[in-house]
């Protein structure tokens, strides 16, 4: 599908996630603001741009301010996708669907709230199969496997509490080496283990 390329200033994507927050009020907001933090600080340890990567990882789930009670009209990374591309902002539109699949497989979304209708499904099997993912699309998958609603983590932390609140399913190990591919390939980029960039915030994580 053939998206433009558009983002928002940081203000503007600063301004949408505190809307999307006084829609829905939840962790998934600090969250979103921990990934950016993330994002920024990789992108601008490798070169990419740092402003870019802050808005795409603060808005890539802005699709929970329509997800209420965990409950919307479909899930959050299609209600995401059509608000950002209501909003002339494509780029994190893709972001909002990409996010979700460092494997590349609708099987692996790990998410419950999959009532996506048909068409939406069939539209999403063709995004995943068409669209080539970019540094930023990476990125973005990487920081949100290191973000809590606290604080950068480890991934295999983050990885644990994904599964313990929704459970195993046959992709969860080829989804979590996807990950780890993820970090080797911007520890490769960066020319340094990422997380010596967040070592005292993860060290007091352990610790706590």
């Amino acid at each position: 599908m053939e998206i433009d390329n558009n983002i928002p200033s940081r203000y503007e994507a600063e301004t949408i996630l505190q809307i999307g927050y006084d829609e829905n009020p939840g962790p998934w907001v600090n969250h979103c603001k921990i990934t950016a933090r993330a994002a920024e600080t990789i992108a601008q340890k490798c070169g990419m741009d740092i402003d870019k990567a802050y808005a795409l990882g603060l808005l890539h789930d802005i699709g929970y301010s329509d997800f209420r009670d965990y409950k919307g009209r479909t899930c959050h990374i299609i209600l995401g996708y059509e608000k950002m591309l209501q909003k002339g902002f494509g780029a994190v539109a893709q972001i909002c669907l990409s996010h979700s699949f460092p494997l590349k497989d609708i099987g692996a979304y790990g998410g419950k709230d999959t009532n996506w209708n048909e068409a939406e499904e069939q539209n999403l099997i063709r995004f995943l199969s068409e669209t080539e993912f970019d540094d930023y699309d990476k990125l973005i998958q990487l920081c949100d496997s290191l973000a809590t609603a606290e604080n950068v983590c480890l991934i295999d932390k983050r990885m644990m509490d994904v599964v313990r609140r929704h459970g195993f399913s046959e992709f969860t190990v080829r989804k979590w080496e996807a990950t780890f591919s993820l970090k080797s390939y911007f520890d490769n980029l960066c020319g340094e283990n990422i997380y010596s960039f967040f070592a005292d915030e993860i060290f007091k994580d352990i610790m706590k």
